[in-house]
């Protein structure tokens, strides 16, 4: 058994390789530019201070540790289509021919989805949190947020909407492999509303305004998978397909 999964390990092992690469190359390219890229962090931050408030770092190495971040976060959102491209090649091997020729809508698709999970976030919901959870304490405390804290947290959201909006994406992929229908999916539907509100409650700040708004496109976006999943691949009732074979039998004279 292990000599059959050989094969698979060592392809796996070089399109992590190639990913990884990529994403280094990216670092070092992104890390001449991280000040720009940090200041463009920090506005929805630096918008919702309050007067006398700022951005610190409290340790000698802050600074330099939050520059490495925030050039990775950069070269990785960077190195994207290479990553879906690669595993896509990956999976390519099991696919039928006509699906090996999805591979650049798929790295299109799924890169797209994920910077709009990521604008929604930057947009939309860090402003609002950050404007509920700063202005909360400033009547009685002075803001002063650490900068590598605040990068770390940033990151990890921001990340977290844009695989999130991965949804219809990997719905169409498992669609595709003939392992989902739409049948199943909304059959699943009230347990996957449950799933939804708790990983938005681990990936958002813990207020109930930032949790709702990540955990509401994710339920539209499961209304749009059960779509996808019915073009893709849906559901055949038993007796169709007991009906579909009797119509094929040709009757005895």
């Amino acid at each position: 058994m292990f000599d059959e999964l050989k094969p698979h390990l060592a392809e796996l092992r070089k399109r992590l390789g190639i990913s990884l690469a990529v994403v280094i190359v990216m670092f070092v390219i992104c890390f001449s530019f991280w000040q720009p890229i940090l200041d463009w962090m920090i506005a929805p931050l630096r918008e919702v201070l309050p007067t006398g408030s700022s951005v610190i770092f409290t340790g000698v190495q802050e600074p330099f540790f939050t520059a490495m971040k925030v050039a990775f976060f950069a070269g990785f959102i960077v190195s994207l289509p290479v990553i879906f491209w690669q595993f896509w090649l990956f999976v390519a091997p099991g696919l039928y021919d006509n699906e090996k020729r999805l591979v650049i809508p798929f790295v299109l698709a799924a890169t797209l989805m994920f910077l709009l999970g990521a604008a929604f976030c930057y947009y939309i919901v860090v402003p609002l949190a950050f404007a509920f959870l700063i202005g909360f304490g400033s009547a009685l405390f002075t803001a002063l947020p650490s900068i590598g804290e605040y990068v770390g947290f940033f990151t990890k959201i921001l990340v977290g909407f844009g695989l999130s909006f991965e949804m219809p994406v990997i719905i169409f992929f498992f669609a595709k492999l003939g392992l989902v229908d739409d049948k199943g999916l909304k059959e699943f539907f009230r347990y996957a509303i449950i799933i939804i509100f708790i990983l938005a409650a681990m990936l958002t700040p813990p207020d109930i305004l930032s949790q709702f708004l990540m955990a509401a496109p994710l339920i539209i976006l499961y209304g749009v998978s059960i779509l996808v999943a019915k073009a893709v691949n849906p559901y055949v009732a038993p007796e169709e397909d007991n009906q579909e074979h009797d119509d094929e039998t040709p009757k005895e004279d």
